[in-house]
């Protein structure tokens, strides 16, 4: 009797389960059509999207972004007496870095700077002997005409006293003494025209020791103003804004010129990105179009930018080891080349966060071609040539 009890529960509670699997049946079809119906409608809402935007959108993850970043390296050597900056610090375009002790290039410039008033020296000392030789070239013309007057009256006396010597009125040792006197005044008149030929050959002399002196005050000048130059190097400055980076420089380290102290590294709106797209995807691509920047770096963040230009070749022709495909074995590799893009920084205020090599998704939006003549990134020019995009003026 007690075991008879004992199952009938058992019974009771069975029963009560079979209208609830029957119901888990009925519902099985209704269920699989709200699937279909959602699925139905995730495909149509996809597709769609795909159809009017997806489709005209070229998206890849080989993007990074980049800054032109400049070298510091001093133009001089000497010992660093003064660090000014330290690691990651942000500086403006003309802050100071560095300076080099700087006391021996101002020794090269005072220097330089004597040597100039020396050759001005020896110039004008010059100058001063070319206006006296003037002077002397002026007393030997005078000179020649005195002599060039006695000469002339020595002949007339000569002539009146042998005419006198003819007619027996004169005598014959006073014709001889006017034929001495003749040959005296002829001879000192020689020698007044020698005298100015010297002092015109001295003239040419002195201006060309002139011409030495000014050439030599020439190199005294350009000796100072390289000196004043070097001078000037020993102050190193930043070129453009950014932040300091791989700093190697220490205080109190000897440099030589070209030795690499540090970078600069452009920041902010300073950064572009690099996005290497397939050669596929390149064929709708113009200069200008609309681009959308994720950065790994900013989750959630939208940044905006535009297609700038199009790199002249694909990444592997500017490999250390470009791809040589002129042998028997040969695997076709979908190349990628390197589209830089813009960002458009105006309203965008978080792109001061942003630093070269971050990883970043770039899309372009081949619909947004700007209006106006253009050229397509890839394409034909008249002459057959590869074409660079460049929006007409």
């Amino acid at each position: 009797m007690d075991g008879f009890q004992q199952a009938a529960p058992d019974r009771a509670t069975v029963q009560p389960g079979v209208p609830a699997r029957t119901r888990r049946i009925r519902l099985r079809p209704i269920l699989l059509v709200l699937l279909g119906i959602a699925a139905g409608s995730a495909g149509g809402y996809y597709g769609h999207r795909w159809w009017t935007t997806g489709r005209f959108v070229e998206e890849t993850d080989d993007a990074y972004t980049q800054a032109d970043a400049v070298t510091i390296a001093p133009r001089v050597s000497g010992t660093i007496n003064d660090l000014v900056v330290t690691d990651n610090q942000l500086v403006r375009a003309g802050q100071v870095l560095a300076r080099i002790d700087d006391r021996d290039y101002r020794a090269a410039v005072a220097q330089a700077e004597a040597d100039i008033a020396a050759a001005q020296a020896d110039t004008g000392n010059l100058d001063a002997q070319i206006t006296l030789q003037q002077a002397s070239i002026a007393q030997a013309t005078a000179d020649i005409a005195s002599a060039q007057a006695a000469l002339d009256f020595a002949r007339a006396d000569y002539a009146r006293y042998m005419d006198l010597m003819r007619t027996g009125n004169g005598t014959v040792q006073r014709a001889q003494q006017a034929d001495t006197d003749i040959r005296s005044k002829t001879a000192a008149l020689a020698r007044s025209r020698a005298a100015l030929e010297a002092a015109q050959q001295q003239v040419h002399v002195l201006q060309a020791q002139r011409t030495r002196t000014a050439a030599a005050l020439a190199r005294a000048e350009a000796t100072a103003q390289q000196a004043k130059l070097n001078l000037s190097y020993t102050t190193i400055a930043a070129p453009v804004d950014g932040a300091v980076g791989d700093r190697s420089v220490r205080l109190g380290q000897y440099v030589q010129p070209g030795t690499k102290l540090l970078d600069v590294v452009p920041v902010g709106r300073a950064i572009y990105v690099v996005a290497n797209f397939k050669e596929t995807q390149l064929d709708r691509m113009w200069r200008g179009e609309h681009a959308y920047i994720s950065v790994d770096m900013l989750p959630g963040v939208a940044l905006h930018g535009h297609v700038d230009s199009l790199a002249p070749g694909s990444g592997a022709q500017f490999a250390l080891l470009p791809p040589e495909n002129a042998t028997g074995n040969f695997t076709k590799i979908v190349q990628r080349v390197p589209v830089k893009i813009v960002l458009d920084g105006a309203d965008q205020p978080t792109l001061a966060k942003l630093r070269p090599g971050l990883s970043v998704i770039a899309s372009v939006d081949t619909r947004t071609r700007p209006e106006g003549p253009l050229q397509t990134l890839v394409g034909e020019t008249g002459s057959g040539a590869p074409a660079v995009a460049a929006r007409a003026p």
